[in-house]
């Protein structure tokens, strides 16, 4: 155990937002925290961290206890980044002390060298030390972590300060991950980060060695990652077993059961009271209403099921349908800029879309995917062509929601697109997507981000639209409103073409993808998931190329040496053995990464998620593989240079 809270309690401004939570967090434990925006999520984790401390009513309120071991590491805390520092000296101070003890040990060898044994002890200790603290391999831990978190060699002499506040996120990520707690607590950390960082990150956290506790909206890290879920809902903490589909389908079937349990014990006491109320006064059955009265009092009260009222209705409709060919691109290019200052992102781009089709744009932050839905709005110049079919009638939902007027309510900003509907019928329109009350009106400028997004989708399910284009539709939406969302565009038989990078959208929605690269692009005719498997065996073919340019540079340099003489039969016996034995590693590198590429598929399996000790199981092994293979290397490049 490394953690473990009892009755957690908070109350702000008289509202209760943490009601006697529980929780225990294990070594090995991989934790989703998930509930509505302003659930009490953020301060859960402040209390965790001791940032904040619960309210205390009893002694036994408020406990929290901690092994003498645990260390927490918590990204929200990473923020003080020493923005002069250099990104390889900023993770370097991580190891500062394994920097001082190498740089130590040279200065005892030195001694050594002119005759000075008097620290021989001093050095077989601080030896010692590092080997256990795996000080000598500090480099390598640092240029893997940061290679997986996508900052490049070029990058690591740059200062911090000069950095984005994106990619200093990623930064922060980055040392924590080099800090290694063994407790890690994040909040949101997929934000700022493309598919392969993603994915990397999942790889990184499945096999890392302490527990790790994430507050997320990113359904589909949850799903990859997570062996239990916990849901706080008014105040009160749930745990499911299981990634976050798991959670879902238990959630599911659990307020079905405990909906049915309720209904029966109603009927029960339904049943005694009308008992008590038709006999309590007669002599000759007072005595058993009597009796059933006590019944009524001894019972415990099933809680009636809560149902999230707070769920949007959302639903898009059309009554036009197009012809069988909707759009036609040909030889667009994507520029951005003005004048001298314009940059051709690419240059030619080429795609068709159907009636019905769903169309996924994906790609890194700045590569043009915005501009591309502009463009083919005819938003903005380009060169090519752009030709939207006879019968279409377009909807758009814009990120940002510019087209909102900042000045004007919630409720005026519908009124002014449709001034037939009544009062009564923005409000219900408006109830559908979850603005109520007060909020319908505040003006559009001061709502928060997922509230112009409710107002938006309002609007879109006024246009009825045939074609629906959409930016990045699920930022800022809690994960109840991303559901209704998913529903609604599942349910929709119209055409969409949408940007985003929630992969769980992306994964539901999407039958084809348009991915969009530095400088060209490629169309793919098939969905999320087969994308995911091509990028991996591409990074895996990656890897391997590196992995041969980097022996082929060792030999030819080895080589350059000298040309080895062999001056007795021993000699040509023993080189021949080390040929051999790098033959024989190479073959068993290549056979433990196949090991680690299947394992790494079977923990996403829903099975393999449900049953935590499997996946521990699974874990572990490819935590001893990944060892058995730097060791491997190791060898390999010392037989190399020998």
């Amino acid at each position: 155990m490394l953690l473990s809270l009892t009755n957690i309690n908070k109350f702000y401004n008289g509202n209760q937002v943490l009601n006697n939570v529980s929780l225990t967090v294990d070594e090995s434990d991989r934790i989703g925290l998930v509930g509505n925006n302003g659930c009490g999520k953020s301060t859960l984790l402040k209390i965790i961290t001791g940032s904040v401390e619960p309210d205390r009513f009893t002694e036994r309120d408020g406990i929290i206890s901690k092994a003498a071991k645990t260390s927490i590491g918590y990204l929200e805390q990473m923020g003080g980044l020493n923005s002069e520092n250099t990104v390889i000296d900023e993770m370097r101070s991580v190891f500062e002390s394994e920097y001082r003890a190498i740089d130590r040990l040279r200065e005892i060898e030195s001694e050594i060298e002119n005759g000075d044994n008097s620290s021989a002890d001093e050095y077989q200790q601080l030896s010692s030390w590092l080997e256990a603290n795996d000080g000598y391999n500090t480099d390598v831990k640092i240029r893997m972590v940061l290679n997986g978190m996508g900052f490049t060699e070029n990058e690591l002499s740059r200062k911090v300060s000069g950095f984005s506040g994106g990619e200093k996120t990623r930064l922060c990520i980055s040392r924590l991950l080099l800090e290694e707690p063994n407790l890690l607590i994040l909040d949101e950390p997929t934000n700022h980060l493309d598919f392969k960082t993603v994915m990397w990150l999942e790889d990184y956290l499945r096999t890392y060695k302490g527990a790790v506790l994430i507050v997320s909206h990113d359904r589909y890290f949850l799903d990859r990652l997570c062996t239990s879920i916990c849901e706080l809902e008014r105040g009160i903490l749930k745990r499911y077993r299981g990634n976050y589909s798991a959670f879902v389908r238990q959630r599911e079937e659990n307020d079905a059961r405990q909906e049915k349990e309720y209904e029966l014990q109603q009927k029960q006491i339904a049943k005694l009271e009308d008992y008590v109320a038709k006999n309590i006064v007669r002599a000759t059955t007072s005595k058993r209403a009597q009796s059933r009265q006590k019944q009524l009092e001894k019972i415990e009260r099933i809680e009636k099921p809560f149902h999230d009222t707070k769920s949007a209705k959302i639903r898009f409709t059309y009554a036009a349908e197009p012809p069988i060919d909707v759009l036609k691109v040909k030889n667009i290019d994507i520029s951005v800029g003005e004048g001298s200052a314009r940059k051709t992102l690419i240059d030619e781009l080429s795609f068709d879309v159907r009636r019905g089709e769903k169309v996924g744009i994906i790609g890194d932050n700045g590569i043009g995917k915005s501009t591309l839905l502009r463009i083919i709005q005819e938003q903005i110049p380009h060169k090519g062509i752009v030709r939207w079919n006879s019968n279409v009638k377009i909807s758009y939902f814009e990120q940002e929601s510019t087209n909102l007027n900042k000045e004007l309510t919630v409720m005026e900003e519908l009124h002014s697109r449709y001034p037939l509907l009544s009062d009564f019928e923005v409000r219900s329109l408006l109830a559908q997507v979850r603005l109520v009350g007060e909020n319908v009106f505040k003006e559009t400028g001061v709502i928060s981000g997922g509230e112009r997004a409710k107002l938006c989708f309002a609007i879109m399910m006024q246009e009825h639209g045939n074609v629906l284009i959409l930016d990045e539709p699920t930022n800022h939406l809690d994960l109840s409103t991303k559901e209704a969302i998913e529903e609604a565009l599942q349910a929709y038989t119209g055409t969409v073409i949408f940007v985003s990078h929630d992969r769980y959208l992306l994964s539901r929605i999407a039958d084809r993808l348009i991915e969009l690269k530095d400088g060209s692009y490629r169309c793919h005719s098939f969905g999320f998931e087969k994308y995911l498997d091509l990028l991996r065996d591409e990074q895996a073919a990656e890897r391997r190329a590196a992995d041969a340019e980097k022996f082929a540079k060792a030999a030819a340099a080895s080589r350059d040496k000298s040309v080895r003489a062999y001056r007795n039969k021993q000699q040509r016996s023993a080189d021949a053995a080390r040929k051999n034995e790098m033959k024989a590693l190479e073959k068993e590198i290549d056979g433990l990464q196949a090991r680690i590429d299947a394992l790494s598929e079977e923990i996403t399996h829903e099975d393999v998620c449900a049953d935590y000790e499997l996946l521990n199981s699974k874990c572990t092994e490819i935590e001893e593989l990944k060892c058995k293979i730097d060791r491997d290397f190791e060898r390999l490049i010392e037989l190399d240079e020998g």
